[in-house]
Formats: C-alpha cells, structure tokens, sequence
C-alpha cells in the first residue's frame, strides 16, 4: 500500500513565479522600496514579521481593486498544477503557506482544490487597504506550525511529509519534514535541504519523492 504523503509548498517564487507583494508594489508605485526589505528578508538578514509590516505599510492606500489585477498577473511555476493533480491522483494531501496573502491567492486555492493553505490577510477599509496585516503573521514558525497541523488533520506522520521552499522563512517547517526540497533556493536554505532544484519547474518534484 502506498504511503499517504502531505506536500506543502512555500507560495511566492516557489508555487507561483512572483512575488505577490512586489506585484502590490507595482500598483503602489513603491516597488523599489519593497523589494529591498524582501531580499534582506529572504537572505535571513531581517525578521520576517517586521520587515512584512514595513513592505505591507507602504501599500496604504492601494484599492481593493489591486487584488484582481495581481491575480491576473499571478503566474503559477511550471510543473504546479500537474504536481498537485498527480498527488490528489494518487490520494495524497497538499498545502500552501505563504508570507503572502489570501487575498491573492483564494481563487488558486479553490480553482486547484488545495487541501490546505495558510497565509496572511491585508486589512481593507471603504476598499482601501490599510496598510495593516489581519491577525497573526505567518512567518518561518507559523509555517512550520501549519504543516504539524495539516498533516495531523489528514492523518499523516511528520515523516511522510515533504517542505518545498526558497527563502530562510521556509527553514523551520522543512527542518521538521520527512523530506525537504530546495527550489531555486538562497544559499542557506539549498545547504539545509535534502535536495535542491536548480531549474524553473517543479517536474522534478515527482521522482524526487518516488510518487
């Protein structure tokens, strides 16, 4: 009998090509601004958590409207949707976590009948964002913590699970998957994996863990 197995993915750069919130720059017109905080962030340099406020608080302002025009642009890595469609195929379970937003991300979500996802909210008011973050912010803890409990609520043990991920806030939950893949990773994070992809597609994915 095949072992039931959960993939979770790391969202921007990873499952899709962009980085959402520099999407959400663009429309700002700060993207040069955000896009410095981001590489400190990914390098390990900055907090996540703080360095995510400061980026979100420079889209104060932006309309609502922003969101359609981002999920537009929204490319998903090549390789994505069939990955996920082997894996429901075959009975296993896949998550999403993301430093991004659900904002964006809820129609991919429910289009490819994610199992799982986690990721952080954009506050808006009389359609304008904020500039805040709804709740807790998903950080490389938060996503660790979403993957431990994913995976108990479709009865899979931490050893069956597999982390897929770019940045130094993917680290915790791929330190605690069974098996942990690297996707066109930083540094720091190719050094923790078990293994690294070096191309711009997740075709790979599947052989790597033997579905």
């Amino acid at each position: 009998m095949t072992v039931k197995r959960l993939v979770q993915l790391d969202v921007d750069s990873t499952f899709i090509q962009q980085e959402a919130i520099e999407l959400l720059a663009a429309k700002a017109g700060v993207v040069e601004e955000v896009s410095r905080i981001t590489a400190a962030a990914m390098r390990g340099e900055l907090d996540f958590a703080q360095s995510l406020v400061a980026r979100v608080a420079l889209l104060q302002g932006l309309s609502e409207d922003s969101f359609v025009q981002v999920q537009q642009e929204v490319t998903l890595t090549d390789g994505a949707s069939e990955l996920v469609a082997l894996l429901h195929q075959k009975g296993h379970s896949v998550s999403l976590v993301s430093g991004g937003f659900t904002n964006i991300l809820q129609p991919m979500v429910d289009a490819m009948k994610i199992d799982f996802y986690r990721a952080n909210t954009l506050e808006v008011v009389d359609g304008k964002l904020t500039g805040k973050v709804l709740g807790a912010i998903v950080d490389r803890a938060a996503k660790a913590d979403a993957l431990r409990e994913f995976a108990a609520a479709c009865g899979v043990d931490l050893s069956n699970t597999v982390a897929i991920g770019d940045g130094a806030n993917d680290l915790d939950m791929m330190d605690i998957a069974g098996i942990s893949i690297a996707f066109n990773a930083k540094p720091i994070v190719e050094a923790a994996a078990d293994y690294a992809i070096k191309e711009p597609s997740l075709r790979s994915v599947a052989s790597l863990i033997n579905l």
